[in-house]
């Protein structure tokens, strides 16, 4: 059996041990990380999630001869039975053969119970603006992620793609109404991000045609965002694969002065400045490839290049965080329908074999 059928190589076992010795973790209400220790398991048994974007081959499959589970209450089922306790949603749809229609979340939220599974967030829709039709829209998502028990309720994309920061104000505001309206329904609003959101902030120097800056303080637009947001109504879902994609690409600026600064991003520091404010995750993992655009390439998790021992063990608050496997390129197809299942699983033993 090779190392990574343990569910954690060699090398990534010496360093999470490591690094668990050289951490000083602070959790909710600064409490120390024994306060959430238990076991001493970095991902507790009822913290181990999975997006189901990952399988949404298999959520939208019709019934076939291939064995494979499909739709709702068969892939869901199967995950149960891998060991998942927590998921995230990334649509409410299936193949509507299976039922004679399209399911509803309360028949979803039934499939949820039935096996001990809890909906801990989904990618959603943020309105881009603030109107009253679009209050009326996001207070229906909420409504859906009230009848899906779920605590979180998020999105896919930044806040805005824009690297100027005229238009990361006007997404502060944005966030923070939506965000209040959430957190009145005991829900916390979240954005999940990819590299672009680690790119630097264009916020100084001579300005455009249109008069937007074209240079950077040096600070990046996420942790602008992160700064100015509310904290008890906006939250965070840090993909730690794009994490580290942004380190590979987003490694200097321009400055007010117009000379080329180095600043390489920390994704690890950046959430053990402020654990609390991220307690989702999608734990992607990827090997590196420093000759590629991204740095890395998308793998099962525990087959790659991410050290997520070291990670989970010195972010701090431990055993506060909800890490959900994901992974893009999951699904085999029509020449390999198991596949994103057989990779949950495989993922999912890495992931319960974390220590610190």
């Amino acid at each position: 059996m090779n190392e990574t059928a343990h569910g954690m190589s060699r090398r990534r076992m010496l360093g999470t041990i490591a690094g668990a010795a050289g951490a000083v973790a602070v959790g909710a209400a600064g409490l120390p990380s024994a306060a959430f220790a238990g076991n001493g398991l970095l991902v507790p048994t009822g913290k181990r999630g999975i997006i189901l974007y990952s399988v949404r081959d298999r959520i939208g499959a019709a019934p076939d001869a291939t064995g494979v589970p499909y739709g709702f209450e068969r892939v869901l089922g199967r995950l149960a039975e891998i060991g998942y306790k927590e998921v995230e949603f990334a649509g409410y749809t299936q193949h509507t053969s299976i039922l004679g229609r399209q399911i509803t979340p309360a028949e979803i939220r039934k499939i949820l119970d039935d096996n001990g599974l809890r909906a801990n967030g989904s990618h959603a829709s943020v309105p881009s603006t603030v109107t009253p039709d679009t209050i009326a829209a996001f207070e229906q998502t909420l409504d859906t992620a009230e009848i899906l028990g779920m605590t979180h309720i998020g999105t896919g994309n930044d806040p805005t793609g824009s690297n100027v920061k005229a238009d990361w104000d006007a997404a502060v505001d944005r966030w923070n109404t939506f965000g209040e309206m959430a957190a009145a329904r005991g829900l916390k609003l979240y954005t999940h991000n990819h590299d672009a959101a680690y790119n630097f902030l264009l916020d100084s120097g001579p300005l455009d045609a249109l008069g937007r800056p074209t240079r950077s303080s040096g600070v990046r637009k996420l942790e602008y965002f992160i700064a100015r947001t509310n904290p008890e109504w906006v939250w965070f879902e840090m993909d730690i694969y794009w994490a580290h994609v942004a380190q590979h690409r987003f490694r200097s600026y321009t400055d007010p002065d117009g000379v080329t600064q180095t600043n390489v991003f920390d994704p690890l520091a950046v959430v053990a400045a402020q654990p609390i404010r991220f307690p989702l995750f999608h734990a992607k993992d990827g090997t590196y490839d420093p000759a590629s655009a991204a740095g890395y390439a998308m793998v099962p998790l525990g087959e790659g290049d991410i050290d997520y021992g070291n990670f989970f063990a010195n972010m701090g608050a431990k055993g506060y965080h909800n890490p959900m496997w994901e992974q893009d390129n999951a699904p085999g197809g029509a020449a390999d329908p198991g596949r994103s299942l057989r990779y949950a699983e495989i993922s999912y033993r890495h992931m319960s074999g974390l220590r610190g």
